[in-house]
């Protein structure tokens, strides 16, 4: 049967296959939990006694591509930056407030060049590069600062006591109280038998977990679905979270019931958000505010052409 995805098309989809993830069945255990694959509906009770939780998340955005004219040729670069930071979300109130937002402006250029970028108002770029010269090579340069800048932050909460939802895979050895929460679906990890445990749940339910292993960060992973949508396909409000297996397969449950109470709660309608309901309103919110620290992309773009062209035509 054909079905409509409920994503905006200029966001892609909560699916999108990448054969090039798909791991060795040696590596995926889906006898952990239980051998009974069925979905399992926790209590609300579960989360009681959970006061605060984080979300955090972080945005990016290339302000201005850059061309280093050498004798040689051409070198690529560019101009970015980068926002992270935490809604605080006390259950007890209720209230939600951001907090921890961090901003960085990288100056990214290739062939192991590294140059200075003049100030840009009260805009600092911190010059760094990256040995090739393949412009997809300076993004990913750019996305892995963003990740590691919120795996410092997802960990300093969890340090702090705190219930941690961070958007996107973990990348954590140490037990800690960190949920990574994944809204996109690249690779089916399971069998058939397993699968139609995922196509039978309900809003509020998540599937056995699984262990994913032969990858130096070992997770335990569920699904659980977030809302019933009218009208969708049985994986449509679907997402996928994960552990460090460091947690302990009992301590790892436990995290798996309270995801499934909390989330659903947090899970936006489909005409609030063109990425409902995958994109919780936490995490919307956030990535909102982030944008707006980041500065007007316009201003910042030709801020950025005049500072550059003065020091550039100042050396000529």
């Amino acid at each position: 049967m054909l079905y409509v995805e409920s994503w905006a098309p200029e966001y892609g989809a909560p699916i999108e296959h990448d054969p090039s993830l798909a791991p060795s069945e040696s590596v995926i255990d889906p006898t952990v939990e239980t051998t009974d694959w069925r979905p399992i509906t926790p209590e609300s009770s579960v989360a009681d006694a959970v006061e605060a939780v984080c979300f955090v998340d972080g945005v990016r955005r290339v302000d201005a591509r850059l061309t280093l004219d050498e004798p040689e040729g051409p070198i690529p670069g560019l101009c970015g930056s980068l926002g992270v930071g935490a809604t605080h979300w006390d259950r007890s109130v209720p209230r939600a407030t951001f907090g921890d937002i961090m901003i960085e402006r990288l100056a990214v250029i290739g062939s192991g060049r590294v140059v200075d970028v003049p100030p840009v108002g009260n805009l600092k770029y911190e010059a760094v590069s990256v040995a090739g010269t393949d412009p997809a090579e300076l993004v990913r340069h750019f996305h892995n600062r963003m990740r590691k800048a919120e795996a410092v932050l997802s960990s300093r909460l969890a340090a702090e006591g705190h219930l941690v939802i961070a958007d996107g895979p973990i990348n954590e050895l140490k037990p800690q109280s960190v949920i990574g929460y994944i809204k996109t679906h690249r690779v089916n990890y399971l069998g058939l038998e397993e699968t139609e445990a995922v196509r039978k749940l309900l809003a509020g339910d998540r599937t056995p977990m699984f262990l994913m292993d032969g990858h130096i960060y070992a997770r335990y992973s569920w699904y659980l679905k977030l809302a019933d949508i009218p009208g969708g396909h049985t994986w449509s409000g679907v997402v996928r979270c994960e552990v460090p297996a460091s947690l302990g397969i009992e301590q790892a449950a436990i995290y798996a019931d309270i995801a499934a109470v909390l989330l659903p709660q947090t899970a936006p309608p489909l005409h609030v958000d063109p990425r409902a309901p995958q994109n919780l309103v936490p995490i919307g919110a956030l990535e909102r505010e982030l944008r707006r620290n980041l500065g007007d992309p316009g201003l910042v773009y030709r801020a950025l052409r005049e500072s550059i062209g003065q020091s550039t035509n100042g050396a000529a």
